[in-house]
């Protein structure tokens, strides 16, 4: 054997043996790399929006940061919330019109600021239809309530929590107390349905959100007004305010729907899951909210005494009387003009107190 034959036997065995080191090599890293696989970057985290009108003192504020503690628990981060309190993203009736679109994910809304484009929803503010918190919640499981549910999302909004608020009647000339007492009198009821009541009483209508009314009480632009103890309160309407007509002997003629609503669209981009957890937590907040305003409202109504105002009580005598009133006008108007109106009353008067 010459010695370039022993070289070219030594070149090939080298080769080989390099191939199978190469080999062995990138069995082990392949077998590595499966044993313990790189860590997957997180998604980040779903951000939305939930606006309202009122105060960061306002209970409805607390309703939302609730809320959106409560989801982002429990999707894991998978969901977080942007809060914008006083009108600060959208105008309050604007916050239906961006719902619908998807712009706006969640707002917490009067629903009959919709009413000019979902008359149906005035059934949720109709005059002397609901007699206490307890009866509005009881709607949440009822015909009515899933009647109105379906009506909702066929306008594009859904129902995440029910929120019903005792309001009450300020006034500056003299106390309301019948409905003969609004004629010739400047007044904001909230509702269309409010509005034609006291319009047939007498009284000139102006129409705003609760936001508007201290200025427009202060102005002169208003003499009284109907809206939420809670809003009578964060918005220190008090301060511009001479008489109150109030339910601390468990009549008001004024109970109005405020629901936590979300987009459609927004809700049908989510996980069967992220649903899941969405509806569990406003149904738990309904509770919730239910035991602070029960307590809350007679607080607000004892402070305004204290703070001057001239407080009545509603008898029930007075009540009927505004009951009765309320049936010849607002609920036959709503009966005869709104799609579906007679049926609503029909199904609403079904849930009793």
């Amino acid at each position: 054997m010459t010695a370039q034959t022993t070289r070219r036997g030594f070149l090939k065995w080298a080769v080989a043996g390099a191939v199978v080191v190469a080999a062995g090599a990138a069995g082990i890293a392949a077998t590595r790399r499966k044993a313990a696989p790189e860590t997957a970057t997180p998604a980040k985290p779903r951000v939305m929006k939930i606006s309202h009108q009122w105060s960061t003192a306002d209970i409805r504020h607390i309703w939302a940061q609730k809320f959106a503690q409560m989801v982002e628990e429990r999707t894991e981060g998978a969901i977080k919330f942007e809060i914008y309190p006083a009108k600060s993203l959208y105008k309050p009736v604007e916050q239906w019109d961006y719902l619908v679109t998807g712009d706006l994910e969640f707002t917490i809304f009067p629903l009959d600021y919709a009413s000019g484009k979902a008359p149906e929803v005035s059934i949720t503010l109709m005059p002397a239809m609901i007699t206490s918190l307890d009866h509005g919640l009881k709607w949440r499981d009822a015909e009515i309530g899933k009647r109105m549910e379906k009506i909702l999302e066929g306008y594009g909004v859904k129902i995440v929590s029910w929120g019903w608020f005792t309001g009450g009647i300020g006034s500056k000339p003299r106390p309301i107390v019948l409905p003969e007492d609004v004629k010739g009198l400047k007044m904001r009821a909230a509702g269309k349905m409010f509005e034609y009541m006291l319009a047939q009483a007498g009284a000139s209508i102006v129409s705003m959100p609760s936001s508007e009314l201290y200025t427009a009480l202060q102005t002169g632009v208003l003499d009284a007004c109907l809206t939420s103890t809670t809003s009578f309160d964060s918005y220190k309407l008090y301060e511009v305010l001479q008489y109150y007509t109030g339910h601390r002997k468990g009549y008001m003629i004024w109970y109005m729907l405020e629901p936590f609503l979300m987009s459609m669209k927004v809700w049908n981009t989510l996980t069967p899951e992220q649903q899941k957890v969405i509806e569990q937590v406003g149904r738990e907040l309904e509770t919730w909210l239910l035991n602070e305003l029960k307590t809350l409202d007679d607080k607000i109504v004892n402070k305004f005494e204290e703070k001057g105002l001239k407080v009545h009580d509603m008898t029930k005598d007075e009540w009927e009387a505004w009951r009765d009133f309320a049936q010849e006008t607002a609920w036959k108007h709503f009966a005869e003009k709104v799609p579906a109106g007679k049926e609503l009353i029909e199904l609403a008067l079904k849930v009793k107190p």
